[in-house]
This record gives C-alpha cells, sequence and structure tokens, in this order.
C-alpha cells in the first residue's frame, strides 16, 4: 500500500492542473486537491489495491479526477460542506468601500467580495430556547411519574418499546401517560401565546 500512497503524491500537479479545468481559484484548487489526497488515505484499501491492479496509476488517476469534479460540482460533496457552504451565507450585503483621492476629488467603489471579516452578527433566535423553557416549566408541576416518563421518552429518545423494556411498565400504560403529559403541555403552552 506504501507503494501506491507514494505513487498518488506524485499526481498532485497533474490533479492540480485537472482542477484547472473546474475552476481558476487557486486557493480552492489546493484545498480540493488536499481533500482528495486525504480521500485516498482514508478509502478502503482494497478498493485502491484493486483500482491499482487493474489499470496501474492510469486507473487511479481516473478515480481521483472522478472524485475530484465531484468536489468541485456537486452541493452534496463533502468538500461543498466542509469548504463552500459556509462562504455562500454570507450576508450578500457584506462589501468593502475603497475610497481614492485624486487631486480635490473623492472616489469610491464598493467590492463585493466576500470577505470573513464582513460577516454580519448573528441574529439568535430565541423563541426555541423560551418554549423549551416553557415546557421545563410545565413539566415541574407535574406529578414525578409523569415527568420522568416524559423525560426519558423525549429527552433521552426512548421508544415506547424500549422503554416497556426499561421500566416493566406496559407499553399501552406508557403511551397513555406521554399522551395525558403531551396534551396537558399543549394546552399550558398554548393558553401562554
Amino acid at each position: 500500500m506504501t507503494e501506491i500512497y507514494l505513487e498518488i503524491s506524485k499526481l498532485t500537479d497533474k490533479f492540480r492542473t485537472m482542477a484547472y479545468g473546474l475552476t481558476t481559484d487557486e486557493n480552492k484548487i489546493n484545498e480540493a486537491v488536499q481533500e482528495l489526497m486525504l480521500y485516498f488515505l482514508s478509502m478502503n484499501p482494497t478498493t485502491l489495491s484493486a483500482i491499482w491492479e487493474k489499470d496501474g496509476i492510469d486507473g487511479v488517476t481516473r478515480y481521483g479526477a472522478v472524485a475530484l469534479r465531484r468536489a468541485l460540482t456537486s452541493r452534496r460533496s463533502n468538500f461543498y460542506y466542509k469548504y463552500e457552504k459556509y462562504y455562500t451565507h454570507i450576508d450578500s450585503n457584506s462589501y468593502n468601500v475603497h475610497f481614492t483621492y485624486s487631486n480635490d476629488t473623492m472616489a469610491y467603489h464598493f467590492d463585493n467580495n466576500k470577505y470573513i471579516y464582513n460577516l454580519p452578527n448573528e441574529e439568535v433566535d430565541n423563541t426555541q430556547l423560551k418554549n423549551l423553557e416553557k415546557i421545563d416549566k410545565e413539566l415541574d408541576e407535574l406529578y414525578w411519574y409523569d415527568r420522568e416518563l416524559f423525560k426519558l421518552y423525549y429527552y433521552e429518545g426512548n421508544t415506547l418499546d424500549s422503554l416497556a423494556k426499561k421500566t416493566g411498565i406496559s407499553r399501552n400504560s406508557l403511551f397513555t401517560t406521554i399522551d395525558k403529559v403531551r396534551t396537558i403541555l399543549k394546552k399550558e403552552l398554548n393558553e401562554d401565546v
């Protein structure tokens, strides 16, 4: 395997040249090729060996070209989620203003490039947090048995079957109790709105 990895490492410049056909952004190309090298290192060794034995360096190059194209063009690739997705959500109103002075006049132009320091302040929506606090407050007022079953079901992600197995309480009884608590919470929370 070491021999295969060494040969793949020699293909870095070739992959970089291939990436220029898809984008001209030098940073994006370097990141994509680096991710491709990590992909080769993390892929199943038997699959990589099979490609190597069947087609040699050409097979690995073709496989890498397909993976590189997918990384740079697909919105479902790991590369997109790791490098691109974050930057596409930068505020469209974020820009730099460049001032130039000549004689007695001042000119300015807007640079619409998106920079990390132009990120707008994040507006946090606290409504969900407030609703969770209301639920906890209402749960505290319930009978302990009802409250604990509700927490075991929703907060710990148990199913009715797994909860019945853990507690020894029948599935129907658990459903009735949890449904009763749900109804109480809906009623109390809707009155607050």
